[in-house]
């Protein structure tokens, strides 16, 4: 039992009274104008539309955060407030629309003047680029340094934590060997990107991929330019091309931004550049972070993973104006670490489905909703093949019940009719997950499963639980943590997960280790059609196998309560960017 179990324990049974206090309160509100909603523009007023709409510019942008990001570099970053942040210092060739609701998921040119030309076959992407862009130091940006920044995710022995499905879709061999070690004279030697001059570039794929688009639109394919790429150093300060740059940046204490004066209007159509600076303040005390915030120390979390449970219901209580029941599509899960002794057993793993409560994870994270629903298949509801109707484990058929009886037939057929004993990891910084860490741990005790719980931060992670070497020094059996998609497919939130080819020595996110040939096959399989409904066939099938295999545990599809500062404006919940708020749009009142 770690150290502080106990109390912990009275905390979370204090909690589940105040989420049933929440969930009356929260589902009775709906959209009205009830008393408690103070001067706020109105209870999920920025649900599927804008909650206080200007175009006045100027002021301090204020937020606070957990944590700081996981980089500050295009190519290493794969935390989703990152790749929202990013957007006020980077831009991409093509982005996301700017809008509330499902036309937020429509991709729309950024850097390039318009979508790409695609040849017949699907295997040539072809950009002209807008006039007018230019780095913080005044110089044109051309698209070379496009080139050179994607080049950059080869270089993956000093590049590491970021998404690799732009080198898996143009270079799936692996030939290219990344800039730091490319022997042209320009190091721009990666054949399948051509730039005839400054202002085209090119993409020419060995097979079709109909997520190529969406793969551009993250920030791994972003620009640098190679006169001032540092490597592994990048992150302390990289160059803009945004319409602000980093005045400074003190590591998981402070962030400031302010406007950056190269940037020209003209060119970027979707960033309206209100605040005339923005402020990070990161303080990793959640409980203080949601009183800073409700006494309008501050504007907005950055982070966007929801108010504490002291924090929500205070908030829904007396200033229910001022929050919003973002549901995401994230969905939070437990990694079964197969190449973990006794994990790498099918039996073993699906004694833990079994012996899981999943409606007590639920209320410990906060209820139905200030968590989200109970989970019963590892695709977010918005991706095309999830399904909800395939029950292996009774989950839903139970509520979420555990079967004790039947995890102990696991257990029995693994050969640990007695349980056994393995590791789970947690993060300290993601509200709920150390409480959900230590009910889990109280649920497979009573089966013989005896969890030791291993926190660090969540910036830590990747180089932690990601890292295959520290995963079998520290004997990690499970992963506990949250995933949303990359982009809305199938690829797009599970390849990195589940696809044995994106197992990396570190910043690894296949926490599990899969290893399933059958799975590897699916994914091909699913983007080599061009028929959606074939493709979505391919991956329910898949999310059944990964059931089956007793591989990747999902119990909640998040949603959160979610804090909006009064004074901003601009303020919508954005598919894209993970449920958060778009914070390119965001503006101040004062």
């Amino acid at each position: 039992m770690p150290k502080g179990f106990q109390s912990r324990r009275m905390m979370a049974g204090a909690a589940l009274v105040a989420a049933s206090a929440l969930t009356l309160t929260a589902c009775g509100g709906g959209g009205d104008d009830s008393d408690n909603e103070s001067k706020g523009a109105g209870y999920n007023a920025a649900i599927g539309k804008i909650a206080n709409k200007s175009a006045k510019k100027g002021g301090t942008l204020r937020m606070v955060a957990k944590q700081d990001l996981d980089s500050f570099d295009p190519q290493r970053a794969y935390f989703g407030m990152a790749w929202d942040f990013m957007r006020f210092y980077n831009r991409t060739l093509v982005t996301y629309d700017t809008k509330p609701g499902a036309a937020g998921n429509a991709l729309v040119p950024d850097m390039a003047k318009g979508m790409a030309e695609v040849s017949d076959d699907g295997k040539t992407y072809t950009y002209k680029l807008r006039d007018g862009l230019t780095w913080e130091d005044g110089s044109k940006l051309t698209s070379k340094d496009i080139k050179y920044g994607i080049e950059r995710i080869w270089a993956d022995d000093v590049i590491t934590g970021g998404p690799v499905y732009l080198k898996q879709a143009l270079d799936p061999k692996g030939e290219y060997k990344g800039p730091y070690k490319d022997k042209s004279k320009d190091k721009l030697g990666l054949k399948a990107i051509e730039t005839p001059d400054d202002n085209t570039i090119v993409f020419r794929l060995p097979q079709p991929n109909s997520d190529f688009e969406q793969m551009l639109a993250m920030p791994s394919g972003s620009a640098v330019k190679a006169s001032a790429d540092t490597r592994e150093k990048y992150t302390t300060k990289p160059l803009s091309n945004g319409p602000y740059k980093i005045q400074s940046h003190k590591a998981n204490k402070s962030i400031v931004l302010v406007r950056n004066t190269a940037w020209k209007k003209s060119s970027d159509p979707h960033n309206p550049a209100l605040p005339d600076k923005i402020t990070v303040a990161i303080n990793k005390n959640l409980e203080e972070n949601d009183k800073n915030l409700m006494a309008g120390q501050y504007d907005v979390d950055l982070n966007g993973t929801g108010m504490t449970q002291s924090g929500r219901t205070t908030a829904v209580t007396d200033r229910k104006g001022d929050v919003d029941n973002m549901q995401t599509p994230f969905v939070r899960y437990v990694a079964l670490v197969t190449t973990t002794k006794p994990m790498d057993n099918v039996a073993c793993r699906k004694a833990v489905f079994y012996a899981t409560d999943f409606k007590s994870l639920q209320q410990t994270r906060g209820g139905e909703v200030a968590a989200g629903k109970i989970a019963n298949n590892p695709f977010p509801k918005a991706v095309p093949g999830h399904d909800d109707s395939y029950d292996p484990y009774g989950v839903v058929a139970r509520k979420g019940k555990p079967d004790v009886a039947k995890a102990k037939e696991e257990l029995k057929k693994c050969g640990k009719p007695n349980g056994f004993s393995t590791v789970l990891t947690a993060r300290s910084d993601q509200p709920g997950e150390e409480d959900a860490a230590e009910a889990l741990q109280e649920q497979l005790g009573k089966v013989g499963i005896k969890l030791t719980i291993d926190t660090f931060s969540g910036a830590d992670a990747s180089s932690i639980s990601g890292d295959l070497k520290k995963v079998k020094e520290r004997g990690y059996g499970m992963t506990m943590s949250g995933w949303g998609p990359d982009f809305n497919t199938g690829q797009g939130f599970g390849q990195p997960l589940w696809d044995s080819r994106f197992i990396q020595k570190t910043g690894n996110y296949n926490e599990s280790q899969i290893d399933d040939p059958k799975i590897d096959k699916m994914f091909d399989d699913a983007l080599k059609t061009t028929d959606k409904a074939e493709a979505k066939k391919i991956y329910t099938d898949m999310g059944h196998r990964i059931l089956d295999e007793a591989y990747w545990m999902p119990f909640i599809y998040e949603a959160n309560i979610t804090w909006r500062g009064p004074r901003l404006t601009n303020a919508y919940s954005a598919p894209a960017w993970s449920g958060r708020y778009d914070y390119a749009k965001l503006g101040v009142t004062k």
